[in-house]
């Protein structure tokens, strides 16, 4: 049985990549900060076609959650074949404006969690890659056109997913020789609750759909090891395609 871990996967894009992946036949360890919500999705996602879910709801604030969920993970499937780090605040302000007591929690979620969640489960990613040389093993992150092109007013959010964007391209020099490989989608906002702030002056159906993000999700599944992608960025129509 092939397994993923997603995290933030109780809603919007974390949401959307876990109900695609049951479908798939993957076994799945979900995580969010409320186990009611994690109840809600397991269902759902054994109804679309999960053979197995694990839930464990942790906060990706504090890292000394994150040994335990992948404890659980490997307590349920013993290897990974993908973990998909998509959980992730937003924060917005100028730097001049920018209230310092967010810094650390948006460092925090965006980034740190990310370093700790993949070594401790690269030895999980690097079994799964052994038993399936020609597909190898994968981590997705899910970071922001912002860590790719700088977005005024979202200079520490911008570089909380800049961090994560070189995170994943060090990964690939490191271990992709190995078969795990690393990916990062980087969209401008993308219709969710997190983009609810901005529907002022970007309506909902101008933003990119959570379904387009599952898409590419499925895209570099199917790749083989031999292939790295690095970064996809997802634009919206209309824009120059560097901002959000």
């Amino acid at each position: 049985m092939k397994s993923a871990l997603v995290t933030g996967a109780s809603r919007g894009i974390g949401r959307g990549i876990a109900l695609r992946l049951a479908g798939k036949g993957y076994g799945l360890t979900i995580t969010s900060r409320k186990d009611g919500d994690l109840q809600v999705l397991e269902q759902e996602l054994v109804a679309a076609g999960a053979p197995k879910v694990v839930r464990h709801a942790a906060d990706m604030a504090r890292r000394d959650c994150l040994p335990a969920l992948i404890a659980a993970h490997e307590d349920g499937f013993g290897a990974m074949n993908a973990l998909v780090v998509n959980a992730g605040v937003g924060t917005a302000g100028k730097v001049a404006d920018y209230d310092l007591k967010r810094l650390d929690k948006t460092l925090e979620v965006n980034f740190a969690c990310a370093v700790v969640l993949i070594k401790k489960s690269l030895p999980m990613l690097r079994t799964a890659a052994a038993e399936d040389p020609v597909r190898g093993a994968r981590i997705i992150g899910v970071s922001s056109i912002t860590g790719a092109y700088a977005e005024p007013g979202l200079a520490v959010y911008g570089a909380s997913k800049a961090a994560l964007l070189s995170l994943l391209e060090t990964v690939n020099l490191e271990e992709s020789a190995r078969g795990v490989t690393a990916s990062a989608i980087a969209p401008a906002f993308v219709d969710t609750d997190m983009s609810d702030w901005v529907t002022d002056r970007i309506p909902k159906d101008e933003m990119i759909p959570v379904e387009d993000v599952v898409r590419v999700v499925d895209m570099l599944l199917e790749l083989s090891a031999n292939t790295v992608v690095n970064r996809i960025v997802l634009s919206r129509k209309g824009t120059n395609g560097y901002s959000a």
